[in-house]
């Protein structure tokens, strides 16, 4: 099975913690170069000092805000110049949760920019130079959600299910350049956003958060909670040569939430 990412540059977003941390991490670990893309400049440093480069790579960075998607396209459009990218992570924090009934259209506009928006600029950007080398996988981290919608996250289930039906659309016009498109589907990952969505509901049911946890863990058949490598294993598994015939799916990496095929 052909594994090796060598040769190949990644662009990671959200890749300063969590999942998108973790997912630039494997991919060195089988010889990309990983260029990380995040607002902070100082937590970017940090994590790209913590990629492996033992395959003599030479990983670096982008400073971008997701919510302003001018700003990620430009720097990226800079450094596709002088880089291709073979592997695009779109990856970005979570919308607020909430009801849909009390979302407002600004918390929906704004979700909208920073996931579809901002993934349509970036494939619009790295696809020419995948397509210049031959090489070329678009994985989007989305969420179980566009499979069933999850109670109280009401923008984010809507702006996921739109990224969804992009991503599809987007790997039928690429599948006959061997472009690949995926998305990943984490279930409940032991994240910062696990933690805020835990407090929140904490805070709004009076319930204490041992007494959330195990509420979300009854929905498990695994009985725990993800890990952000458990996520990134099989995001990294998309990125190699091996899953070249893969193309157009929604993998759910969420110890068996997910009530349906």
């Amino acid at each position: 099975m052909q594994l090796s990412l060598n040769g190949k540059h990644a662009l990671i977003g959200g890749s300063t913690q969590g999942i998108g941390l973790a997912i630039a991490r494997e991919l060195a670990l089988l010889g990309a170069t990983c260029t990380l893309i995040a607002r902070n400049e100082t937590t970017l440093q940090t994590a790209v000092a913590s990629l492996d480069a033992s395959a003599g790579q030479q990983h670096d960075y982008l400073v971008a805000d997701y919510s302003d998607y001018n700003g990620v396209k430009d720097v990226v459009a800079a450094y596709v110049q002088q880089q291709p990218v073979h592997i695009l992570v779109n990856n970005s924090g979570g919308p607020a949760a909430g009801p849909v009934t009390d979302a407002t259209p600004e918390a929906f506009l704004q979700a909208f920019n920073q996931h579809l928006i901002c993934n349509q600029l970036l494939a619009q950007l790295v696809v020419p130079g995948m397509k210049a080398t031959q090489y070329g996988r678009i994985i989007n981290i989305i969420s179980t959600s566009v499979k069933i919608p999850l109670k109280g996250l009401g923008v984010s289930n809507t702006i996921r299910g739109a990224v969804a039906s992009w991503a599809k659309t987007l790997s039928n016009e690429l599948g006959a350049f061997g472009i690949t498109v995926n998305n990943i589907l984490p279930g409940a990952t032991a994240t910062a956003r696990l933690e805020n969505i835990v407090n929140n509901k904490s805070a709004k049911t009076g319930a204490n958060r041992e007494a959330v946890e195990e509420e979300m863990l009854e929905e498990i058949p695994m009985k725990r909670f993800g890990r952000p490598e458990e996520i990134a294993a099989a995001a990294a598994f998309l990125a190699t040569p091996a899953a070249a015939y893969i193309t157009g799916v929604s993998i759910p990496v969420d110890g068996g939430r997910t009530g349906s095929l």
